[in-house]
């Protein structure tokens, strides 16, 4: 035993001899342990920290909501954008504290044969708020003006017919008294992929990943250039685009709630507080036109 002790590959350790390269590999486990809590406990805290910078505004939008109830007035906010650009979690956070009497969050799934026969907007028609209530559509009848025509999944003719009534039913709506918000969350093409990949290896995030999520990097130009088409026909002045830059998850959620606040005139609660967007952020649908055709101008495609 002695002998083993003199050897330069053991040491003692509580009073036993102890290989040295197993000591160096549990005296790292534990750093890399240390490490790895530090790193989880500043992630909960700038995760608090966020979360309580929304609160201000998720007050307002119960202030908001109230003044909706009070005028019985219509809302309509849809949320549309690239695949994993955030739009589910703003919805989450935007209505975490608002009275669930008063909205609704709609997803709606493929159309039934009976809805194929229909007037494509019936279906949302159905989905639209009485007075005082607030409808989220997580994507919404722009499903045919982007992902239906890339995958096939209507005509070009139904397309057409669309865009050309689009505009007159958004015309509409607004002028029989209901408030529509169009937000399009826009991530570039590099956090897409990286938030693909996360949803690939986190268990609590696969159930997100869909057919069409995996297609979305390989038709990354076609979605594109949808966007651009989709944007050129119906950004109006009675229904414009915003468009929410989301790679910063954070920023994208606290500045769409500016948008959404911006657009009801009620009573501030706090009106300290900053309601200006963030230039940066948030982008009209005009200025996002010309962004994409000065991109096209210069390197032949648009980018983003």
């Amino acid at each position: 035993m002695y002998d083993e002790i003199q050897n330069p590959e053991f040491v003692l350790y509580n009073d036993q001899p102890i290989r040295l390269s197993e000591l160096l590999h549990e005296q790292k486990q534990l750093r890399d342990e240390v490490a790895r809590q530090k790193k989880n406990q500043k992630k909960a805290i700038r995760r608090f920290e966020r979360e309580e910078a929304l609160k201000p505004y998720q007050a307002e939008l119960i202030q908001m909501q109230q003044y909706l109830e009070r005028t019985g007035t219509r809302m309509i906010i849809l949320f549309e954008g690239r695949d994993a650009a955030g739009k589910g979690g703003t919805i989450r956070r935007v209505t975490r504290y608002m009275n669930e009497k008063h909205y609704r969050v709609v997803a709606l799934g493929k159309p039934t044969e009976e809805q194929r026969t229909q007037w494509f907007f019936q279906k949302y028609v159905r989905e639209c708020p009485s007075g005082g209530e607030v409808v989220l559509f997580d994507r919404s009848w722009y499903n045919r003006a982007v992902v239906e025509p890339i995958f096939g999944f209507c005509t070009q003719e139904e397309y057409e017919h669309f865009m050309i009534g689009c505009p007159g039913f958004e015309k509409d709506l607004v002028r029989q008294g209901t408030i529509l918000v169009k937000l399009y969350f826009s991530v570039t093409k590099e956090e897409q992929a990286r938030r693909f990949e996360r949803r690939k290896s986190d268990p609590l995030r696969q159930w997100k990943l869909s057919e069409i999520d995996v297609q979305a990097q390989d038709r990354w130009d076609d979605f594109t250039n949808q966007k651009y088409e989709m944007l050129r026909r119906t950004n109006t002045t009675h229904a414009p685009w915003t468009i929410i830059r989301s790679n910063d998850k954070h920023q994208a959620r606290i500045n769409a709630m500016k948008v959404i606040l911006n657009a009801v005139p009620y009573q501030r609660l706090d009106p300290e507080l900053d309601f200006v967007p963030d230039h940066e952020i948030v982008i009209s649908g005009s200025r996002e036109l010309e962004l994409m055709e000065a991109q096209r101008l210069q390197s032949g495609k648009f980018v983003g």
